[in-house]
Protein backbone atom coordinates (compact mmCIF):
# COMPACT_ATOMS: atom_id res chain seq x y z
CA UNK A 1 0.00 0.00 0.00
CA UNK A 2 1.44 3.43 -0.92
CA UNK A 3 2.71 5.59 1.94
CA UNK A 4 2.29 9.12 0.55
CA UNK A 5 1.21 9.01 -3.10
CA UNK A 6 -2.21 7.60 -3.90
CA UNK A 7 -2.84 5.11 -6.70
CA UNK A 8 -3.87 7.83 -9.15
CA UNK A 9 -0.65 9.76 -8.52
CA UNK A 10 1.46 6.64 -9.05
CA UNK A 11 -0.48 5.82 -12.23
CA UNK A 12 0.07 9.35 -13.57
CA UNK A 13 3.78 9.16 -12.79
CA UNK A 14 4.08 5.85 -14.66
CA UNK A 15 1.99 6.97 -17.64
CA UNK A 16 3.05 10.60 -17.99
CA UNK A 17 6.49 10.58 -16.31
CA UNK A 18 5.73 13.13 -13.60
CA UNK A 19 3.54 14.07 -10.65
CA UNK A 20 3.18 17.40 -8.86
CA UNK A 21 2.73 18.95 -6.35
CA UNK A 22 3.42 17.05 -3.13
CA UNK A 23 3.53 18.81 0.25
CA UNK A 24 6.84 17.98 1.96
CA UNK A 25 7.49 20.58 4.68
CA UNK A 26 5.60 23.58 6.05
CA UNK A 27 6.00 27.14 4.82
CA UNK A 28 7.58 28.07 8.17
CA UNK A 29 10.12 25.23 7.87
CA UNK A 30 10.88 26.29 4.31
CA UNK A 31 11.45 29.89 5.37
CA UNK A 32 13.88 28.61 7.99
CA UNK A 33 15.89 26.69 5.37
CA UNK A 34 15.96 29.69 3.06
CA UNK A 35 17.18 31.85 5.95
CA UNK A 36 20.04 29.40 6.59
CA UNK A 37 21.00 29.38 2.91
CA UNK A 38 20.97 33.15 2.54
CA UNK A 39 22.83 33.67 5.82
CA UNK A 40 25.61 31.46 4.44
CA UNK A 41 25.63 33.36 1.13
CA UNK A 42 25.82 36.67 3.00
CA UNK A 43 28.69 35.36 5.12
CA UNK A 44 30.71 34.24 2.10
CA UNK A 45 29.89 37.41 0.19
CA UNK A 46 28.26 35.89 -2.90
CA UNK A 47 25.54 33.43 -3.94
CA UNK A 48 26.05 29.67 -4.11
CA UNK A 49 28.36 28.95 -7.04
CA UNK A 50 30.52 26.35 -8.76
CA UNK A 51 30.99 23.05 -6.96
CA UNK A 52 28.82 24.28 -4.05
CA UNK A 53 25.81 23.68 -6.29
CA UNK A 54 26.24 19.89 -6.52
CA UNK A 55 26.45 17.09 -3.97
CA UNK A 56 25.17 19.84 -1.69
CA UNK A 57 24.06 17.41 1.03
CA UNK A 58 27.75 16.93 1.84
CA UNK A 59 28.19 20.64 2.57
CA UNK A 60 24.91 21.53 4.28
CA UNK A 61 23.49 19.27 6.98
CA UNK A 62 20.04 20.73 6.45
CA UNK A 63 20.05 19.46 2.86
CA UNK A 64 21.08 15.99 4.03
CA UNK A 65 18.20 16.14 6.52
CA UNK A 66 15.76 17.28 3.81
CA UNK A 67 16.98 14.54 1.47
CA UNK A 68 16.05 11.99 4.18
CA UNK A 69 12.77 13.63 5.23
CA UNK A 70 10.23 10.87 5.94
CA UNK A 71 7.50 12.29 3.69
CA UNK A 72 9.95 12.73 0.82
CA UNK A 73 11.52 9.30 1.28
CA UNK A 74 8.08 7.67 1.58
CA UNK A 75 6.95 9.25 -1.70
CA UNK A 76 10.11 8.07 -3.45
CA UNK A 77 9.61 4.58 -2.01
CA UNK A 78 6.10 4.57 -3.49
CA UNK A 79 7.73 4.98 -6.91
CA UNK A 80 10.95 2.93 -6.83
CA UNK A 81 10.80 0.65 -3.79
CA UNK A 82 12.33 0.58 -0.29
CA UNK A 83 16.07 0.42 -1.08
CA UNK A 84 16.99 3.97 -2.06
CA UNK A 85 20.18 5.83 -2.96
CA UNK A 86 20.42 9.55 -3.72
CA UNK A 87 22.98 10.21 -6.44
CA UNK A 88 23.05 13.99 -6.32
CA UNK A 89 21.53 17.04 -4.68
CA UNK A 90 21.80 20.36 -6.47
CA UNK A 91 20.83 24.00 -6.08
CA UNK A 92 18.82 25.62 -8.89
CA UNK A 93 18.73 29.34 -8.15
CA UNK A 94 17.53 31.97 -10.61
CA UNK A 95 18.09 35.50 -9.40
CA UNK A 96 15.22 37.98 -9.78
CA UNK A 97 14.84 39.69 -13.14
CA UNK A 98 17.50 37.63 -14.90
CA UNK A 99 17.56 35.80 -18.28
CA UNK A 100 18.84 32.50 -16.84
CA UNK A 101 16.85 29.49 -18.03
CA UNK A 102 17.04 25.69 -18.16
CA UNK A 103 16.89 24.23 -21.65
CA UNK A 104 14.59 21.35 -22.52
CA UNK A 105 16.46 18.18 -21.58
CA UNK A 106 16.30 14.68 -20.12
CA UNK A 107 18.33 14.09 -16.95
CA UNK A 108 19.57 10.64 -17.93
CA UNK A 109 21.27 11.83 -21.12
CA UNK A 110 24.64 12.68 -19.52
CA UNK A 111 24.61 10.95 -16.13
CA UNK A 112 26.00 7.54 -17.08
CA UNK A 113 23.44 5.64 -15.00
CA UNK A 114 22.27 2.32 -16.37
CA UNK A 115 18.50 2.41 -15.90
CA UNK A 116 15.50 4.72 -16.08
CA UNK A 117 13.99 3.87 -12.69
CA UNK A 118 15.47 7.03 -11.19
CA UNK A 119 13.20 9.78 -9.92
CA UNK A 120 14.18 13.45 -9.81
CA UNK A 121 12.58 15.49 -7.04
CA UNK A 122 12.54 19.29 -7.14
CA UNK A 123 11.84 21.02 -3.80
CA UNK A 124 10.87 24.71 -3.79
CA UNK A 125 12.36 27.05 -1.17
CA UNK A 126 10.66 30.06 -2.77
CA UNK A 127 7.55 30.37 -4.95
CA UNK A 128 8.06 28.61 -8.29
CA UNK A 129 5.54 30.29 -10.57
CA UNK A 130 5.18 30.90 -14.29
CA UNK A 131 6.60 34.38 -13.66
CA UNK A 132 9.62 33.10 -11.71
CA UNK A 133 10.37 30.31 -14.20
CA UNK A 134 8.80 27.17 -12.79
CA UNK A 135 9.53 23.79 -14.34
CA UNK A 136 7.61 22.57 -17.37
CA UNK A 137 7.40 18.95 -18.51
CA UNK A 138 6.26 17.09 -21.63
CA UNK A 139 3.90 14.27 -20.63
CA UNK A 140 4.91 10.87 -21.96
CA UNK A 141 8.37 11.98 -23.06
CA UNK A 142 9.98 9.52 -20.62
CA UNK A 143 9.27 6.65 -22.98
CA UNK A 144 12.26 7.37 -25.23
CA UNK A 145 15.56 9.26 -25.22
CA UNK A 146 15.44 12.29 -27.50
CA UNK A 147 18.33 13.93 -29.42
CA UNK A 148 20.07 16.82 -27.64
CA UNK A 149 22.18 19.65 -29.07
CA UNK A 150 25.00 21.09 -26.96
CA UNK A 151 24.77 24.88 -27.18
CA UNK A 152 26.92 26.00 -24.22
CA UNK A 153 24.68 29.06 -24.10
CA UNK A 154 25.74 31.47 -21.35
CA UNK A 155 22.21 31.77 -19.93
CA UNK A 156 21.45 28.03 -19.93
CA UNK A 157 22.05 26.61 -16.42
CA UNK A 158 22.82 23.11 -17.75
CA UNK A 159 26.41 21.87 -17.90
CA UNK A 160 26.64 21.75 -21.70
CA UNK A 161 23.77 24.12 -22.45
CA UNK A 162 22.07 21.01 -23.80
CA UNK A 163 18.68 21.35 -25.45
CA UNK A 164 16.35 18.80 -26.96
CA UNK A 165 16.16 19.51 -30.68
CA UNK A 166 12.58 18.36 -31.28
CA UNK A 167 10.58 20.52 -28.82
CA UNK A 168 8.64 22.79 -31.16
CA UNK A 169 5.10 22.66 -29.77
CA UNK A 170 4.62 24.45 -26.43
CA UNK A 171 0.99 23.31 -26.34
CA UNK A 172 2.23 19.84 -25.37
CA UNK A 173 3.95 21.12 -22.22
CA UNK A 174 2.59 21.21 -18.66
CA UNK A 175 3.74 23.71 -16.04
CA UNK A 176 4.49 22.52 -12.51
CA UNK A 177 4.20 25.56 -10.20
CA UNK A 178 5.14 24.97 -6.58
CA UNK A 179 4.57 26.75 -3.30
CA UNK A 180 7.48 26.87 -0.83
CA UNK A 181 7.81 23.45 0.80
CA UNK A 182 6.21 21.56 -2.09
CA UNK A 183 7.98 19.19 -4.49
CA UNK A 184 7.54 17.85 -7.99
CA UNK A 185 8.54 14.34 -9.07
CA UNK A 186 9.63 13.37 -12.58
CA UNK A 187 11.19 10.36 -14.25
CA UNK A 188 14.85 10.67 -15.18
CA UNK A 189 13.89 10.49 -18.88
CA UNK A 190 11.07 13.05 -18.75
CA UNK A 191 11.77 16.08 -20.95
CA UNK A 192 11.63 19.23 -18.85
CA UNK A 193 12.92 22.78 -18.74
CA UNK A 194 12.11 26.22 -17.37
CA UNK A 195 12.11 29.84 -18.48
CA UNK A 196 13.75 32.94 -17.01
CA UNK A 197 12.79 34.54 -13.71
CA UNK A 198 11.04 37.82 -14.44
CA UNK A 199 9.67 38.15 -10.90
CA UNK A 200 11.07 40.36 -8.13
CA UNK A 201 12.14 37.43 -5.93
CA UNK A 202 14.79 34.74 -6.29
CA UNK A 203 13.55 31.38 -7.49
CA UNK A 204 15.28 28.86 -5.22
CA UNK A 205 14.99 25.11 -5.69
CA UNK A 206 16.91 22.00 -4.71
CA UNK A 207 16.85 18.90 -6.88
CA UNK A 208 17.40 15.45 -5.42
CA UNK A 209 17.97 12.44 -7.65
CA UNK A 210 16.96 9.11 -6.18
CA UNK A 211 17.63 5.65 -7.60
CA UNK A 212 17.27 1.97 -6.72
CA UNK A 213 20.36 0.46 -5.12
CA UNK A 214 20.89 -1.89 -8.10
CA UNK A 215 21.80 1.10 -10.31
CA UNK A 216 25.28 1.13 -11.89
CA UNK A 217 27.51 3.99 -13.06
CA UNK A 218 28.71 3.29 -16.61
CA UNK A 219 31.01 6.29 -17.21
CA UNK A 220 33.26 6.12 -14.15
CA UNK A 221 34.89 3.37 -12.11
CA UNK A 222 34.23 5.38 -8.93
CA UNK A 223 31.09 7.24 -7.97
CA UNK A 224 29.19 8.09 -4.80
CA UNK A 225 25.64 8.19 -3.51
CA UNK A 226 23.86 8.59 -0.19
CA UNK A 227 22.07 5.56 1.24
CA UNK A 228 18.74 7.14 2.14
CA UNK A 229 16.71 4.10 3.11
CA UNK A 230 16.80 0.32 3.15
CA UNK A 231 19.75 -1.92 2.28
CA UNK A 232 22.38 -1.71 -0.44
CA UNK A 233 23.27 -5.26 -1.42
CA UNK A 234 25.09 -4.17 -4.59
CA UNK A 235 27.71 -1.66 -3.40
CA UNK A 236 28.00 -0.05 -6.83
CA UNK A 237 28.48 3.37 -5.20
CA UNK A 238 30.57 4.54 -2.28
CA UNK A 239 28.17 5.82 0.37
CA UNK A 240 28.54 9.49 1.21
CA UNK A 241 29.17 10.34 4.88
CA UNK A 242 26.34 11.91 6.88
CA UNK A 243 27.48 15.37 8.00
CA UNK A 244 27.15 16.24 11.68
CA UNK A 245 27.03 19.99 10.92
CA UNK A 246 27.31 22.36 7.98
CA UNK A 247 30.76 22.03 6.42
CA UNK A 248 31.65 18.99 8.49
CA UNK A 249 35.38 18.44 7.72
CA UNK A 250 34.99 14.77 6.79
CA UNK A 251 32.04 15.49 4.50
CA UNK A 252 33.78 18.50 2.92
CA UNK A 253 36.84 16.38 2.10
CA UNK A 254 34.59 13.72 0.56
CA UNK A 255 32.70 16.41 -1.38
CA UNK A 256 35.84 17.38 -3.28
CA UNK A 257 36.25 13.96 -4.88
CA UNK A 258 32.50 13.41 -5.28
CA UNK A 259 31.85 16.71 -7.04
CA UNK A 260 34.97 16.39 -9.21
CA UNK A 261 33.83 12.92 -10.28
CA UNK A 262 30.35 14.19 -11.07
CA UNK A 263 31.78 16.90 -13.33
CA UNK A 264 34.00 14.37 -15.09
CA UNK A 265 30.92 12.24 -15.75
CA UNK A 266 28.65 14.98 -17.08
CA UNK A 267 31.43 16.42 -19.27
CA UNK A 268 32.53 13.03 -20.60
CA UNK A 269 33.67 13.39 -24.23
CA UNK A 270 32.92 17.14 -24.20
CA UNK A 271 35.23 19.39 -26.18
CA UNK A 272 38.20 20.44 -24.03
CA UNK A 273 37.48 24.16 -24.40
CA UNK A 274 34.11 23.68 -22.69
CA UNK A 275 35.29 21.55 -19.77
CA UNK A 276 35.54 23.27 -16.38
CA UNK A 277 38.83 23.45 -14.52
CA UNK A 278 38.76 20.95 -11.66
Amino acid sequence: MPKVLNEDAIKQYKNDGYFSPVDIISVAQTEGLRTQLEAFESQQGHPIEGSQRTKAHLLFKWIDDLMRHPVLADAVEDLIGPDILCWNTAFWIKEAQTPTYVGWHQDLQYWGLDNDKLVSVWVALSPATAESGCMKVIPGSHKQLLPHAETYHDDNMLTRGQEITVVDDETRTVSMPLKPGQASFHNVKSAHGSGPNISDDRRIGISMHYMPTHTKQMLSRWDSAALVRGRDLYNNFVHTPIPTCDFDPEAVAFHKRASDTLREIVYKDAEQEHRPTL
